[in-house]
């Protein structure tokens, strides 16, 4: 059995995926988090401030020494300008280190789509990297860091870059967390964008799997778009999700511009991917 560590365990894409890891037989989980409330009882829970205690000399004895860290932890994802991208970047960095410094030699770390700036169309992983927020600047330069720390070292490092995930939507903090809360309020209207942009949304299940899919293998590693490779306008989405609910309110399109470093039309290539689950199928 392979040591797993799941950092930010507790969070959206982190509790659906050490509840499905647990159900494999060659994995012993480790999750570690702040909290674990949104966590199955059953999996193994080390209850840790992972970038306070990022220098400690005995951190990966305290995670169980694992062979394999995916690192979804990260801070104000959905606040793309905040000052706390660039604060806690170096204390990242520092985790990480200290865990391929002792003995850790596999490294998953949950990068994003926009990475790729306001690049439009179909993108694949070499696509060059625009950072237009703090976000972008901090996950580029954390790739960056990773990459230069672990040359000459023999590390299987894959960097994955979710596309827009949704399902379990109360729980995402998306436009989708938004709509569920208003309608709950009483709200008829809210205010929206266009909607004409598109993107690429991938389920948190089928995320999930890829994400596995990619650890469970060490032949293919660098960027991977973790992705569904279809483009859908947020208008038909948003719309999609009012009816599949049964919901009311509606959305006023038009009354907010559009961000000035959203793309028009961005979806994944799923070239990389698809070969990962090629190799994983039917383990």
């Amino acid at each position: 059995m392979k040591r797993i560590l799941v950092t930010g365990a507790n969070g959206y894409i982190g509790s659906h995926l050490v509840n499905k890891l647990n159900n494999y037989n060659y994995f012993k989980v480790i999750a570690t988090d702040i909290h674990n409330d949104n966590i199955n009882r059953k999996v193994n829970f080390i209850p840790c401030n992972i970038l306070e205690k990022c220098r400690d000399h005995d951190l990966f004895d305290k995670l169980g020494c694992p062979e394999i860290c995916i690192h979804l932890a990260w801070q104000d994802g959905f606040n793309h300008n905040e000052q706390s991208h660039i604060d806690f970047l170096p204390l990242h960095y520092h985790f990480i280190k200290n865990l391929v410094d002792c003995g850790c030699s596999h490294i998953a770390v949950a990068g994003s789509f926009r990475e790729y700036g306001n690049a439009n169309g179909k993108i694949s992983e070499d696509y060059p990297t625009i950072p237009t927020s703090n976000y972008t600047w901090a996950k580029i330069s954390f790739k960056s860091l990773l990459d230069l720390y672990f040359k000459n070292k023999d590390i299987c490092f894959q960097w994955m870059r979710f596309f827009t995930p949704f399902g379990d939507d109360y729980q995402n903090n998306s436009i989708l967390s938004k709509i569920l809360k208003w309608e709950k309020e009483g709200k008829k209207l809210f205010a929206f964008t266009d909607g004409n942009e598109k993107y690429d949304y991938i389920h948190i299940q089928e995320l999930v799997d890829q994400i596995i899919a990619i650890v469970s293998q060490t032949n293919i590693a660098g960027p991977i778009n973790c992705c569904s490779g279809v483009p859908i306008s947020l208008k038909d989405f948003v719309n999609n999700f009012i009816e599949k609910n049964g919901l009311k309110i509606k959305p006023d399109y038009g009354k907010f511009a559009r961000r000035d470093y959203d793309p028009n039309i961005i979806y994944g290539d799923k070239t990389k991917i698809l070969k990962i689950l090629n190799i994983t199928k039917g383990s």
